[in-house]
């Protein structure tokens, strides 16, 4: 394995920083005591539900646990999830079923 240079990862490490912070300024240091614009506040609504499959779809396509290989128990589990939050558009019992589909699935499969 390759170690990564020093200079590079340091560079990148910076500036994702200071991305994040100025993108975080914008919001709290520039508009932060104004009013912001109705078509805005109706696009930040999003910002989660486009946000959460980014961070979980990795997890269930390629998941650590098998050697970045899908599982049966992980896809099973995200459909059930999906299927329990449009059916009864509850985020908890979304969670919970998922997590109780991943545990049931990984027992009964193996």
């Amino acid at each position: 394995m390759t170690q990564i240079d020093p200079v590079t990862l340091w560079t990148v490490i910076i500036g994702l920083g200071l991305g994040s912070f100025g993108l975080r300024f914008v919001f709290t240091g520039i508009i932060g005591n104004r009013p912001m614009p109705e078509w805005l506040l109706r696009h930040l609504r999003y910002t989660a539900v486009a946000i959460l499959p980014g961070l979980v779809a990795p997890a269930v396509m390629w998941p650590a646990a098998t050697g970045g290989q899908p599982d049966p128990a992980r896809l099973i589990a995200s459909a059930v999830t999906v299927i329990v939050g449009y059916v009864w558009k509850n985020v908890l019992a979304a969670i919970f079923c998922g997590a109780a589909s991943l545990y049931l699935s990984l027992w009964l499969l193996g």
